[in-house]
């Protein structure tokens, strides 16, 4: 038989050799600096949530006015996500991720410009613009790279950047501010100048780093390329035979539409809890330095709990149960953090809030990519990602409204809990074809 038979089939009861060096390899090459392009990618995202400690009472800016320039970032992601997808997979990813992201730590760093409302909103719709298609696009990047028993933990070990973003960048966003009158510029000025600039440099480092397909990689073997080769084509085999989706079947599919309503009450969730629970931990009565420190503490737990979630998926070729339950134990979380006074045991419970917050992001992605591929994989997960976050401007927005009108952010949490509880359900009643995903697999 040929080598593509015995490498496609090699996927027994152990692993080969040529298999398990060519995963290290890959992952040794990608998956640290896909995370560091994705940790200063979401801190520069969110880092609004510290700079409006000292920000919002300097501007006068309202917990609406707040919530209004925390969620436009979403306006201007949404537009342009699909398109700059498409343009991933035209153009190559070295080139379009480096774009994005000197293009996102220039406007970034600009945020420090805020002189009011209009150039608030103007500043972060351009950056939802910039940022576009980075998140998916590095989604669909990976499904170049890994057969689909390795993708949850490799998902999660790349989205792993969003909590360590705040284990590592809240403490450093609260002492930024500390730099209060440095130069002439306020703390939160400083913040957005002193974590904008890396990504610049790291997006210029990203055109001559990135490979754009495994063909193209010289520090893969012939043999380790001839392996992934015949284990990614049939696997691609495998899907086209049950249904080969063109761009407009997949962007229309109503399983496409039901995973971005299922993203969207997870990304509400997560970006409530982000830019709100500075100012949650701040009211507590500590300093800016402290509230860093302590808001950290969830996204650690987070952290851990995303990583062991996802092998788990992997060894057990489960997805359903390990998307929906962590949504509904967030939904749970948040309702009940509502009703607490006590700090102690509010973080607990947004500390469990946080666990299937981050349980249920890297596992989540495996479902559309199971049977998407090519261009149809590059605009629906785009269109997921899209749609999904356009909860990053309904979450906040929602908080920001409730505290306007009740003057109390745990009421916005309980009216929060209400989409991840949403999201947790549609995905029990839509369920998945696990056979499906891992036809290819050989067992």
């Amino acid at each position: 038989m040929s080598q593509t038979t015995t490498y496609a089939g090699s996927a027994g009861a152990t692993k080969s050799e040529i298999e398990t060096s060519t995963i290290r390899a890959i992952s040794w090459r990608l998956i640290p600096f896909l995370v560091l392009a994705y940790f200063f990618s979401y801190l520069d995202r969110v880092n609004l949530g510290f700079a409006a400690l000292t920000m919002n009472a300097e501007l006068k800016f309202t917990p609406l006015i707040f919530s209004w320039g925390a969620g436009i970032f979403f306006i201007g992601y949404f537009i342009f996500e699909v398109p700059s997808n498409l343009a991933l997979e035209k153009f190559g990813a070295s080139r379009w991720i480096a774009r994005i992201m000197v293009t996102w730590g220039v406007i970034s760093a600009l945020m420090a410009m805020v002189s009011g409302v209009t150039s608030f909103y103007v500043l972060r719709f351009l950056l939802g613009v910039a940022e576009a298609g980075f998140f998916p696009g590095i989604i669909l990047y990976l499904t170049y790279w890994y057969p689909a028993e390795y993708r949850a933990r490799f998902l999660a070990a790349f989205a792993i950047a969003v909590p360590v973003s705040t284990v590592i960048g809240a403490p450093i966003s609260g002492l930024l501010l500390g730099l209060d009158g440095a130069m002439g510029l306020k703390g939160w000025q400083w913040l957005f100048i002193i974590e904008g600039i890396p990504s610049v440099l790291l997006g210029i480092v990203t055109w001559f780093y990135l490979t754009d397909k495994p063909e193209k990689a010289d520090w893969l073997s012939a043999e380790q390329k001839a392996w992934l080769k015949a284990k990614l084509d049939s696997e691609i085999a495998a899907k086209q035979a049950v249904k080969h989706f063109s761009l407009g079947e997949a962007l229309s599919s109503p399983k496409v539409i039901a995973l971005s309503l299922i993203y969207f009450g997870f990304v509400g969730a997560l970006y409530g809890m982000q830019f709100w629970l500075p100012q949650i931990v701040k009211a507590f009565g500590l300093t800016n330095a402290q509230t860093g420190f302590v808001t950290a503490i969830p996204y650690l737990f987070g952290t851990i709990a995303m990583i062991l979630w996802a092998r788990h998926s992997d060894a057990t070729r489960e997805r359903v149960m390990h998307v929906g339950a962590p949504l509904l134990l967030t939904a749970v979380a948040l309702g009940a953090s509502s009703y607490l006074t006590d700090p102690t045991m509010t973080m607990v419970v947004l500390t469990v809030a946080a666990i299937g917050v981050f349980c249920c992001f890297g596992v989540f992605w495996t479902l559309p990519t199971a049977w998407l591929s090519g261009t149809a994989a590059a605009g629906g997960i785009a269109l997921i990602n899209s749609i999904g976050n356009l909860a990053g401007f309904g979450g906040p927005y929602l908080i920001g409204w409730v505290k306007e009108a009740t003057g109390q952010t745990s009421t916005g949490l309980l009216v929060l809990a209400v989409l991840p509880l949403l999201a947790g359900i549609l995905v029990f009643v839509g369920g998945h074809d696990s056979k499906h995903e891992f036809a290819g697999q050989g067992r």
